[in-house]
């Protein structure tokens, strides 16, 4: 036996390198809740519904108990909305969809910025937005008064009453673009977008899954946004079908820019032009201290009738045109990407 040989100890049960063990499966119950990317998009989307219709319900009930509501009129002449009634109505909605969202993002652990407020580019894309919007809108009322379907009667409004109500108005449909566009293409969008592109992507196997999940999310919520209108006297099947319309060219500036802001704009002063400016009824209703007074002549379905230019078969093309102003004016950008809306 050779001393010098190095000694080798006996091998001992514990000293076995053990096999790795295999990462534990999550539980059925995790896996019903919980996706890759989080919590489940229909589950989302349900405690989203849930906890906005909860505290809009809450609010109601207090506002009825404080200024409860009076009496519908049995006529059906349209009454024309005030400031303050706008005012309250809009603002109130978007601070509980701004509220809930937060909450939704402390949920899910995503930056509240991937729905559709965030961004480093909101001022120029919301003056954008403003500038274009009062500018389709002029175009379509042109198109109308120098056709002979729209008559402007008179002026209002003279002096420092221009001035106050203009601004008071300005703030109103700010609020009502807000509201409108960040309840329908903010955190829903995103989350059915979320939802809808998983689902094409198990099934399909497709890279498109992101964009298919956006714009069948887009079609969805546009036909809602539409329908939404069905209410307003004075709506027509046109109006519906152009507030849809009008829906779909906000998602695809949505999609463009991976932002709300251009939308938030346009809708704002197209909002205010029709209702202000140049006195002319929107998706079927009035306002009352607007500059100009104005009715419709001809046709509905020309002229826009009681729904006002809305209803008029020009907007189509004028809705065209919108989209090929964001085509060719708004930056691509990659919607949903936190890295590239954080501020």
């Amino acid at each position: 036996m050779n001393d010098n040989a190095a000694f080798t100890p006996p091998t001992s049960p514990d000293s076995v390198p053990l096999a790795p063990t295999p990462p534990s499966q999550p539980s059925t119950l995790r896996k019903i809740f919980i996706g890759k990317d989080g919590l489940r998009a229909g589950w989302s989307l349900l405690i989203f519904i849930a906890i906005f219709a909860a505290i809009i319900f809450c609010v109601n009930i207090v506002a009825h108990k404080i200024h409860p509501p009076a009496a519908k009129s049995p006529t059906n002449t349209p009454v024309e909305m005030s400031a303050i009634h706008t005012l309250l109505n809009e603002s109130i909605p978007f601070v509980v969809v701004l509220f809930v969202t937060w909450i939704m993002s402390r949920i899910e652990r995503r930056p509240n910025s991937v729905y559709g407020l965030g961004g480093n580019r909101k001022l120029p894309l919301f003056l954008a937005g403003l500038c274009w919007g009062i500018a389709c809108l002029s175009l379509l009322i042109l198109t109308l008064w120098k056709t002979g379907l729209l008559v402007i009667d008179s002026r209002l409004l003279f002096g420092g009453d221009i001035l106050r109500y203009g601004a008071i108005w300005l703030l109103g449909f700010l609020l009502v673009g807000l509201i409108e566009e960040y309840l329908t293409r903010g955190y829903l969008q995103y989350t059915l977008t979320r939802g809808l592109a998983g689902i094409y992507a198990w099934a399909f196997k497709t890279r498109h899954s992101q964009a298919l999940g956006f714009w069948t999310a887009a079609l969805i919520f546009s036909f809602l946004f539409g329908l939404g209108h069905s209410k307003n006297p004075g709506e027509s099947p046109i109006g519906l079908l152009s507030a849809g319309l009008a829906a779909m060219v906000f998602c695809f500036s949505l999609w463009r820019t991976g932002s709300l802001w251009w939308a938030i704009g346009f809708h704002t002063t197209w909002d205010w032009g029709q209702s202000f400016l140049y006195g002319v009824a929107d998706s079927g209703t009035m306002v009352q201290h607007h500059l100009l007074a104005t009715h419709p002549v001809g046709k509905p379905v020309l002229s826009g009738g009681a729904t006002g230019p809305e209803g008029s078969i020009f907007i189509v093309a004028v809705l065209a045109l919108a989209c090929l102003i964001i085509f060719f004016t708004l930056p691509r950008s990659h919607y949903g990407e936190p890295s590239k809306l954080t501020p």
